[in-house]
């Protein structure tokens, strides 16, 4: 497929998702991100990798605050109170790993996103 044709469609796909289906789908990319730094640890690239999987994961979850600290959003107190713990944990993750980095440190952030977004898709089925 070419690149225009892919594009296109990851677009369509896109525009048919649930707000949680989507939310889910862009922490799955985080963790594929992640787990791709993290499995080209020895490569030359590693600093890319690592620099792109970080930041794109720390945008997410910069998003997720943003929301979450919004008074329209309609999610239960307790709920926004647990994600943004998780929230402030994962952005103190992330600071360290930039400062000390170290492959096995990114396993437990690659398991918040899919967990959460296995936790996303479950609630979209219900919905």
């Amino acid at each position: 497929m070419r690149s225009g044709q892919a594009e296109a469609y990851s677009k369509a796909q896109c525009a048919s998702l649930t707000d949680r289906e989507l939310e889910a789908a862009v922490l799955m990319k985080a963790a594929a991100l992640l787990r791709h730094a993290q499995t080209q640890w020895a490569s030359a690239q590693r600093d890319s990798l690592l620099d792109e999987a970080l930041r794109f994961n720390q945008r997410i979850w910069t998003f997720f605050q943003v929301s979450l600290s919004d008074p329209e959003n309609r999610l239960p107190n307790e709920i926004k109170a647990q994600v943004l713990t998780l929230s402030a944990y994962v952005d103190r993750r992330i600071f360290e790993v930039m400062a000390f980095p170290e492959p096995d440190k990114l396993s437990v952030l690659i398991a918040i996103n899919t967990n959460l977004a296995a936790g996303l898709k479950g609630s979209a089925a219900s919905v």
